[in-house]
C-alpha cells in the first residue's frame, strides 16, 4: 500500500534510497528546505509500509503572464518501486496543483537528452519536447525542455516547439 503525502523536513533523513539512481539529481540540504518552505504544495512523497520512502516529486510555480507555469524540479522513484505507476501518480498530482491552485498555462521539466527511458515516460504522460537547452547538465550534457499544456492554455500555445536551441542563461523564468 502506498500513501502520497506532503514531503516534510524529516523526510530528508529517510529518502536516500530514492536518490541512489545515477540519473537522479541530488541537491544540497538548503535547496530542499527552500522548496519545502516556498512551495510546500508541490513537494510530495510516496511512502510505503514501514514509512519507507518510495519516491518523491519537487516542483514550483514560476514565470509571468503567459509564461506562468508549474515546474517539475525532480521526480524520482526508488529502483525497487518502479513500474507501479508512482511517477505517473506524482506527476498527475503536480499537474492538478498547477491547474487548480496556480491556474498556470503549462507544466515544464528538464530531462537529459540521453535519458530515453524518462523521455519516453514523459511523452506517455502527454509531454512533448519544446526546445533543447545546451550544456544544461554538468559534463556539458544538453537537456530537453519538455512541456504539457494545462487547461488555461486553450490554444496550446505554450507547447509549440522552438527549433533553435538555447543556453541555460537564456531561460526566461528563473
Amino acid at each position: 500500500m502506498t500513501t502520497i503525502r506532503r514531503f516534510t523536513c524529516n523526510d530528508l533523513f529517510t529518502f536516500n534510497n530514492v536518490n541512489l539512481d545515477i540519473l537522479t539529481e541530488t541537491y544540497n540540504l538548503p535547496f530542499y528546505l527552500q522548496y519545502l518552505a516556498r512551495w510546500p504544495e508541490y513537494c510530495l512523497l510516496a511512502e510505503g509500509p514501514g514509512k519507507q520512502a518510495m519516491g518523491y516529486i519537487l516542483g514550483k510555480a514560476e514565470g509571468k503572464g503567459k509564461l506562468w507555469h508549474g515546474h517539475v524540479t525532480a521526480v524520482t522513484v526508488a529502483p525497487d518501486f518502479r513500474r507501479q505507476a508512482l511517477a505517473r501518480k506524482l506527476m498527475n498530482m503536480l499537474e492538478e496543483i498547477t491547474d487548480k491552485v496556480h491556474n498556470a498555462y503549462f507544466v515544464d521539466l528538464f530531462v537529459r537528452v540521453s535519458n530515453s527511458v524518462a523521455i519516453n515516460m514523459y511523452k506517455g504522460f502527454g509531454y512533448s519536447v519544446y526546445r533543447t537547452v545546451l550544456n544544461y547538465y554538468a559534463g556539458d550534457e544538453d537537456a530537453y525542455d519538455m512541456r504539457k499544456a494545462m487547461p488555461r492554455d486553450v490554444k496550446k500555445e505554450s507547447v509549440i516547439p522552438v527549433s533553435r536551441p538555447v543556453r541555460p542563461e537564456d531561460l526566461e523564468f528563473d
